[in-house]
């Protein structure tokens, strides 16, 4: 039979117990959810693609976590700099946008109108243009179709 035992609550900060050693650069957390992550994703690929590739080579070379931490710190701090920028020039679209795929469960075909608006504040004021990785050339993007239904060509 199981005992009932009370809560333990504490005021106090968590403190990591095994702190990084001084030769890993420190930095901030995020401070985001996955909303808005996903929101950003496309511009953090573009604007931090040779930082994250640096970290995936990195990765190829050895899988011990502790090889490439600040790599993976460099990653942190391009991708905290691209929300902080989206969220300094285009907050009222940034927030429009994560907000409707936190409400949809994360479906961006849910959300393609405050998508369409947030696109086009992020290219005018930062130059940043969403382009999905793999799409075909020549073809455009899903998100720019005024009428985005798939229909089968009968042969």
């Amino acid at each position: 039979m199981a005992s009932h035992r009370p809560a333990v609550l504490t005021d106090q900060p968590y403190t990591d117990p095994n702190p990084l050693p001084s030769s890993v650069p420190h930095v901030d957390e995020l401070g985001v959810t996955s909303a808005p992550l996903k929101s950003a994703s496309f511009f953090i690929g573009q604007h931090c693609k040779e930082v994250n590739e640096d970290f995936m080579l990195c990765k190829q070379e050895n899988r011990d976590p502790a090889h490439c931490l600040s790599e993976g710190r460099k990653v942190t701090r391009c991708a905290a700099d691209v929300i902080g920028k989206i969220k300094e020039s285009c907050l009222a679209e940034f927030d429009a946008h994560w907000q409707c795929l936190e409400k949809n469960n994360q479906y961006f075909q849910a959300c393609r109108k405050p998508e369409k608006a947030l696109n086009q504040c992020v290219f005018t004021k930062l130059n940043l243009t969403k382009k999905i990785p793999g799409s075909p050339e020549g073809h455009s993007q899903i998100h720019e179709k005024s009428s985005p239904i798939f229909t089968r060509v009968q042969k």
